[in-house]
Formats: C-alpha cells, sequence, structure tokens
C-alpha cells in the first residue's frame, strides 16, 4: 500500500499540477488536521481496502530465472481494491474547484500504470493496474457516511480505486529441469534390432536447462 502511495503522489504531481509545488497529503483529512494547514493541499485519504474476487485465479504460476528455467512455482497474486477520498483544500471553493478540475485532467490518462512505473515490489510483479477515477463508493459505504466518521462537513471529492495485485504466498520449489529432450527409436517387431536411426528432439528451454547444469 505504501508503495502505491507512492506512485499517486508521483501521478498527481505530474500533468496539470506539474510544477505546481502543491502538497500531496495522505492524511487523515479531519477538522484539527484541517485547522492547522495553511497552504493549499490535495488530500488522498485511503478510506476502504478489499479484494476484487472476479480477479481471482486459481492454479501456480511458473517463475524463470534470467535463462528462462523455471525455478519456482507460485500461486496467482490476489487483487485488492484500494480506494482513495481525494479533495482539495485551499481558502476559497472556487480554487478548491479548480484544484479539483486538475486532479480530474491528471489522473484521467492514467486509466492503467505499467509496471514500469510501478515502484519496489510492486513493479518486480511485472502486472500493469488500473485506476479508475469517480467510481461508486463501495455499497457497504457512502461518502456521506465517511464525512461523518471524519467528524467534518461534506467536500466535493474524487473516489479513486487503484487495483493492485498483492504475491500469494508461499512459494514452491520447482524439480530439476529437463536436460534431456524427447528421443524416438523404432524397432521390429522382436525388439532386437533398429529400423531407423535414433531421433532426438531437444526444445530451446531444454537445451538451455542442458547447458547451464554443464556450467
Amino acid at each position: 500500500m505504501h508503495e502505491v502511495d507512492e506512485v499517486l503522489k508521483e501521478v498527481l504531481g505530474s500533468g496539470a499540477l506539474d510544477g505546481s509545488g502543491i502538497e500531496v497529503s495522505f492524511d487523515v483529512p479531519t477538522r484539527d488536521w484541517a485547522a492547522r494547514r495553511n497552504a493549499p493541499v490535495i488530500n488522498a485519504y485511503l478510506y476502504d481496502i478489499r479484494e476484487d474476487v472476479s480477479r481471482r485465479q486459481g492454479g501456480r504460476a511458473p517463475v524463470v530465472d534470467d535463462r528462462d528455467i523455471v525455478v519456482r512455482r507460485r500461486r496467482a497474486p490476489r487483487w485488492f481494491r484500494l480506494s482513495y477520498l481525494v479533495t482539495a483544500w485551499t481558502k476559497t471553493p472556487q480554487d478548491e474547484h479548480r484544484l479539483l478540475s486538475a486532479v480530474l485532467a491528471t489522473l484521467l490518462p492514467h486509466e492503467l500504470l505499467p509496471p514500469q512505473r510501478l515502484p519496489g515490489a510492486l513493479g518486480l510483479l511485472g502486472l500493469p493496474v488500473p485506476v479508475t477515477v469517480g467510481s461508486v463508493p463501495a455499497e457497504s459505504r457512502s461518502l456521506a457516511d465517511i464525512w461523518s466518521a471524519l467528524g467534518g462537513e461534506l467536500k466535493p471529492s474524487l473516489d479513486v480505486v487503484v487495483t493492485v495485485p498483492f504475491p500469494a504466498y508461499p512459494e514452491y520449489d520447482a524439480g530439476p529441469p529437463v536436460t534431456e529432450g524427447a528421443v524416438v527409436r523404432v524397432r521390429d517387431v522382436d525388439g532386437d534390432s533398429l529400423r531407423s536411426a535414433e531421433r532426438a528432439h531437444r526444445p530451446r528451454h531444454v537445451a538451455a536447462a542442458r547447458a547451464a547444469r554443464e556450467q
């Protein structure tokens, strides 16, 4: 989740907000927090975490090394929806609306974050991360209930959902790689003498595994 915070902060600081110097905060936007601020702030409050069960997969996926040899097997990652309440905090409602417009213009082109842009372990999974802007909040939580729980008044906000993979441990060691390909031998009916020369098939990955073992 901290890696999602990092990439979301990077995205919010780009696009229409590039060079603005406006702070991006992940604090809980309570009344005390709002009273302490003295500069324009964009707040992205993580208010809900739940699994996207529609993306759950069974089975195990192979893990290969730099030689394209399977070294481990692991379960498919579980996907979780991280819901952020994004708000703008300035001295006037008009300025807040301008900031929210800039946030919307910045986030809309980033509906799918490529793995190369994701930090840390999240990027190592090699999976793109979808971002949904302005989605309907979870059925069990309305925006009014969220603001009531925070002890503040209802403010205009954007609901931003980042659906991220989370590794499903444990990983299992794979068996030793196959180093011999398939061999075809044709014999007489009595099985004593060969009728043709032996033919062998060694696929690319089998040849690579054999070379790696010999090294």
